[in-house]
C-alpha cells in the first residue's frame, strides 16, 4: 500500500467509515490538533529526563489516538466505528497530577514558560492541548462530541503545566515568576 492515495488532493479527507469532508472541517481541525499533541508527547517521552514517566506518555498518546479516533467517527455511516478513551483516564491523569504536586512548592504566581528546553516543549504541548481542546468544543457546538475526549483535554493540560514544574524541579531550573 503506497502512502499517497492522491484522493486528498481535492482538498478533502476520509472520515471513519469513508465518507469525505473538506480538510479545513472543524472536525478534521479537532482531530487535526490532538494528532499535533500526540506528536509533541512524544518529543516529551523522548528526552531521558522523562524516562521514568515513559509508560505513562505512551499511555497517553494511546489515549489521545483514542480521542482522534472518536472525534473522527461519522455517525452517518453505519461502518463507522465508535471509540472512547479508557474510563479512568482522567482519574489516572489526576493521580499523576497529585503525586508530581506533592514535591512542588505552592504555586502563588504565574509563572514565565522557559528555563530549559525540556519545560519549554511542556509548556508547548500543553499549549498545543489548550489548542485542541478549544477546537473539540467548537465541534461539540456544531455537533455531540464524547463529553470524556474533551474532559481529557482539560485534565491532560494541567498535567503538562504541573509536568514542566516537576521537569524544572528536577533540574533545579529556577521558575521565573510573571509580575506586572
Amino acid at each position: 500500500m503506497k502512502i499517497y492515495t492522491l484522493t486528498g488532493d481535492d482538498g478533502t479527507t476520509s472520515l471513519s467509515g469513508g465518507r469525505r469532508v473538506k480538510k479545513h472541517s472543524i472536525r478534521v481541525e479537532a482531530y487535526g490538533s490532538v494528532d499535533e499533541l500526540i506528536a509533541w508527547i512524544g518529543l516529551l517521552r523522548d528526552h531521558k529526563e522523562n524516562h521514568q514517566r515513559r509508560e505513562l506518555l505512551i499511555y497517553i498518546q494511546n489515549q489521545l489516538m483514542i480521542c482522534a479516533a472518536a472525534l473522527a467517527y461519522d455517525r452517518e455511516n453505519s461502518n463507522s466505528r465508535k471509540y472512547l478513551p479508557a474510563a479512568d483516564c482522567i482519574s489516572i491523569i489526576e493521580e499523576e497530577i497529585d503525586k508530581m504536586e506533592e514535591s512542588l512548592p505552592p504555586l502563588t504566581n504565574f509563572i514565565l514558560s522557559g528555563g530549559n528546553t525540556l519545560v519549554s516543549y511542556c509548556h508547548i504541548a500543553r499549549c498545543v492541548c489548550r489548542r485542541a481542546e478549544r477546537a473539540v468544543l467548537r465541534l461539540n457546538e456544531a455537533e455531540e462530541t464524547p463529553e470524556l475526549v474533551n474532559k481529557f483535554l482539560n485534565r491532560l493540560s494541567d498535567f503538562l503545566f504541573v509536568l514542566s514544574r516537576k521537569v524544572g524541579l528536577e533540574l533545579d531550573i529556577e521558575e521565573i515568576k510573571w509580575s506586572v
